[in-house]
């Protein structure tokens, strides 16, 4: 129970510290999370996936977030992604959201592309103390709202390079009661994204990557990561979020549509005398609706 009280504390002293968006160790294989700018890039493909996230397993009323997503090419040069996800901390705040982005794409020269992109959603916002002992507190009332989101975006991209800046969350929204200080408060995030392929050898393909992300109102963050690629098939690596978690990453690619992916967080922060880690789970499919599978029979390794 204190370990809860201690996640509720967290999640009300938003007033002080702006809220986050929910986080993804895999962030890399749905990178429109963070960028409405990026794309998928192969026409005639759709790719539609699943991830499911639960953090700081061990305490009760730690984060879990559920996210399905969908990119659908329009034509070489627009292309949109949908993503719905449900996010729950503390056992109290329950977060629903459905997101469009929309992006598209100029060819410069020597094949290089710039995606601009923007994203329109929705969140569905709720507190609910009744599971808690503070349930019959006025300043712990039950609450729900929906706000409007609005993202932008530009992606930089080649076969084996990439470069991002967004903000997919430039609408700050503070959730305000009668009787009670602020609950919520959702500052403007804003996200550097970037990594580079290298062909090792010609079955082995490595990727350095990194995202720094600034929530304004809270200290600058970061991730980086390495992962391997060995015959477009089997991968393996490694993650550092600063001041937070170390991660292994694991995939496999069971058939050239269908991949399976999963990261475990060793925690490195506060909590890490009080949990077990945390599990992320992702799957991918692409449908090929035009038959032109053998024009992309080698996709990106982003």
């Amino acid at each position: 129970m204190k370990l809860k009280i201690f996640l509720i504390g967290i999640i009300c002293s938003v007033s002080t510290y702006a809220q986050q968006d929910p986080q993804y160790t895999q962030y890399m294989y749905n990178m429109s999370v963070v960028n409405p700018g990026y794309m998928i890039n192969e026409p005639s493909f759709i790719q539609v996936g699943g991830l499911y996230r639960s953090q700081w397993v061990g305490v009760e009323g730690a984060p879990k977030t559920a996210n399905v997503f969908g990119h659908i090419p329009l034509n070489d040069k627009i292309e949109l992604s949908l993503n719905i996800f449900n996010d729950q901390i503390g056992g109290v705040l329950f977060q629903n959201a459905f997101n469009v982005d929309t992006a598209y794409k100029i060819t410069l020269n020597n094949d290089l592309n710039v995606s601009f992109g923007v994203k329109l959603g929705v969140d569905y916002l709720s507190f609910d103390f009744s599971n808690t002992n503070v349930f019959d507190d006025p300043q712990f009332p039950t609450a729900k709202r929906t706000v409007f989101n609005f993202g932008a975006g530009v992606f930089v991209f080649k076969e084996k390079f990439y470069v991002g800046l967004s903000s997919p969350s430039l609408i700050p929204t503070t959730f305000d009661v009668e009787n009670s200080d602020t609950l919520y408060t959702n500052a403007p995030h804003m996200f550097l994204i970037g990594g580079y392929v290298f062909d090792a050898t010609n079955d082995l393909k490595v990727k350095p990557s990194a995202v720094v992300k600034q929530v304004f109102g809270s200290p600058l963050s970061f991730d980086v990561s390495l992962n391997a690629l060995y015959k477009n098939r089997f991968e393996l690596g490694a993650a550092y979020r600063y001041e937070d978690a170390v991660s292994a990453l694991a995939g496999f690619n069971i058939t050239p549509s269908l991949r399976l992916g999963y990261a475990y967080d060793f925690t490195t922060n506060a909590l890490k005398d009080f949990n077990s880690g945390g599990h992320e789970l992702v799957l991918l499919y692409k449908f090929d609706l035009l038959g032109l599978s053998k024009k992309y029979s080698s996709p990106r390794f982003y």
